[in-house]
């Protein structure tokens, strides 16, 4: 069949969720309201100034504008790799998006 595509499935937060933790950003971070990021699974706390973020995603709700999130791949300066997750838009955490805010903008 020349010329003829298959349909390209739309990414799900689960299915990049799932790639980025094969790649190794396998920690699962949170904000506390104190404005530093926490690691969940194997601890240690981190400044906005410890840790850099090497790609987003942005995900909309396909049936649900309010449905959104956004999903972050987070390195620290100790090695340690994981992702954070938070709402999009009006539902968003105002501490979560203060921290991504004074995260360092990528060395190109």
């Amino acid at each position: 069949m020349d010329g003829i595509q298959a349909p390209v499935e739309p990414r799900t937060l689960s299915g990049v969720l799932d790639e980025l933790t094969r790649r190794g950003f396998a920690e699962h971070f949170r904000v506390d309201s104190d404005g530093r990021l926490r690691g969940l699974d194997h601890g240690g706390m981190f400044e906005a100034s410890q840790v850099s973020i090497p790609e987003c995603h942005r995900f909309e709700g396909v049936s649900d504008p309010d449905d959104m999130s956004i999903l972050c791949a987070i390195e620290t300066d100790s090695g340690l790799r994981g992702t954070l997750v938070d709402a999009f838009g009006v539902y968003s955490d105002p501490v979560v998006g203060a921290f991504l805010h004074d995260v360092p903008a990528a060395k190109a």
